[in-house]
């Protein structure tokens, strides 16, 4: 990175970096198709587990899909900020006078559309595995939409958190959970009839976590350099 240029223009690089490697060229590790594929897998697997009934899998597949985003989640919690922790990069950054919180908001981003995004675009096909008609395919996107921008943040807020420490990746999947079940929650509950108010209480989760994970993500960066 180039010690030239305003601070967007840097920060502008940082998320061209990170959506590179968070797709898989630089760290690797599958990238954003290990997420992918267990989402699909997910679809694919709940039929062979429930059996072939159409209702059945019609009243509980989108449900379903919404546990197998939740737990997609977790696949790239030790890729999103320990790497740059172990290298160095944020004190890099800091010396050139980008903070913590800007640099965390722009990772929360990068990660969305790097997860949140296949997510949305695999949906088709899981909602066609478990027998979803098209009212229940929208209502799911829409939730999604709104739902994978917290889910994001929380992911990037907890891998700020456990950078660094022994078995980070795991305790970050324990946290991720209780912090992400309130979403899940709402996701599954804007999808019966009259859910609008689900999806509203989704919208609102997800925005309060995009607010503070760049503050929390920022502080503890902070604290692992001191």
């Amino acid at each position: 990175m180039t010690r030239g240029g305003s601070a967007l223009g840097r920060l502008w690089l940082i998320f061209r970096r990170d959506c590179a490697a968070l797709l898989g060229g630089a760290r690797g590790r599958g990238g954003a198709t290990l997420p992918l594929l267990f989402f699909i897998s997910v679809a694919m697997l709940y039929p062979f587990g429930v059996g072939p009934d159409a209702r059945l899998l019609a009243r509980t597949g989108a449900g379903v899909i919404w546990v197998a985003a939740l737990l997609a989640a977790i696949l790239p919690l030790d890729r999103l900020v320990e790497p740059d922790v172990e290298a160095g990069f944020f004190d890099q950054w800091a010396l050139r006078g980008l903070s913590e919180e800007a640099v965390m908001l722009v990772r929360i981003v990068a990660h969305w559309l790097c997860f949140g995004v296949p997510l949305m675009l695999a949906t088709p096909v899981a909602a066609a595995l478990l027998s979803l008609d098209l009212t229940q395919l929208g209502r799911l996107e829409l939730g999604l939409l709104v739902g994978t921008p917290g889910l994001a943040a929380i992911g990037v807020m907890i891998a700020a958190l456990t950078a660094g420490l022994r078995g980070g990746a795991a305790l970050g999947g324990l946290l991720l959970i209780p912090l992400a079940v309130p979403m899940l929650i709402f996701g599954a509950g804007s999808l019966q009839p009259g859910g609008e108010g689900g999806l509203a209480l989704l919208a609102a989760a997800s925005l309060v976590a995009v607010a503070i994970a760049p503050f929390a993500a920022g502080a503890a960066i902070r604290a692992a350099r001191e």
